[in-house]
């Protein structure tokens, strides 16, 4: 599983920076399958068909993840608000990022200076100089529209789907 995982991260961190949601994990894992069996076995599994309903517990990545970052390999599960997320870069994301991050889920659209300074109290300084690192770190991508900066997080929004949605890669 761990393999598995550092595939699916690795392929998707142009997209997303290196950050994604266990939920958004478990669904590109449920459509790839395996022929392993884990702690959760669906009937499917059961019968056979390997491909369509693998599942794979959130304790299991989260294993599996734990595994993968004694490698010093920049795997890693950190919390963003609500979200348990992998992090597959050797960022290191201190609680300002998190804080960031967790406006942009609470908003689930594009955030800019201002909304984290109101949010946090912060000053425009500290604001922007989160955004820039999650931004240079490719986190998050930037928009400018009608003369005001955006700052979107793909792992962020991805995860607003529901957890029934799948995810077309």
């Amino acid at each position: 599983l761990a393999v598995k995982l550092a595939e699916v991260c690795l392929a998707s961190r142009t997209r997303n920076g290196g950050i994604m949601s266990i939920a958004e994990v478990q669904s590109i894992l449920r459509k790839r399958g395996t022929k392993f069996r884990f702690s959760q076995e669906s009937s499917s599994t059961k019968t056979g068909n390997n491909n369509s309903g693998c599942k794979y517990s959130r304790e299991d990545i989260i294993t599996a993840i734990g595994k993968l970052s004694k490698l010093k390999s920049g795997f890693k599960i950190v919390q963003v608000g609500s979200t348990t997320m992998v992090v597959s870069v050797p960022t290191e994301l201190d609680e300002d990022h998190k804080e960031v991050m967790t406006i942009a889920q609470e908003i689930a659209g594009g955030i800019t200076v201002q909304n984290v300074t109101r949010k946090t109290g912060w000053k425009e300084e500290r604001a922007k100089r989160a955004l820039d690192l999650l931004l240079s770190e490719g986190m998050a991508w930037f928009d400018k529209h009608k003369g005001l900066e955006y700052y979107w997080f793909p792992s962020v929004w991805r995860d607003g789907l529901s957890s029934t949605e799948d995810f077309d890669f």
